[in-house]
């Protein structure tokens, strides 16, 4: 399984971030366009509840995440 940080922005100073664990980009990419104009919900890292409507967002970022293995 690899990690990928999928963040949606609504403006520049607003976004929420989610990490999902998935085998390939490729499969990150048709996540996200499965999700598109839905709702969704999900809980970040912090154990905080979200629920987003992807019709809202402004651009939706996706990268591969490298988690720090020593700390």
């Amino acid at each position: 399984m690899r990690e990928f940080k999928i963040t949606y922005f609504f403006d520049e100073q607003h976004y929420i971030r989610r990490f999902v664990h998935l085998e390939s980009i490729e499969e990150a990419e048709e996540l996200i366009r499965n999700e598109r104009d839905r709702t969704i919900s999900f809980w970040d890292s912090r154990k905080i509840y979200h629920e987003l409507n992807t019709k809202n967002v402004r651009v939706i970022q996706l990268s591969e995440y490298f988690r720090d293995k020593n700390k």
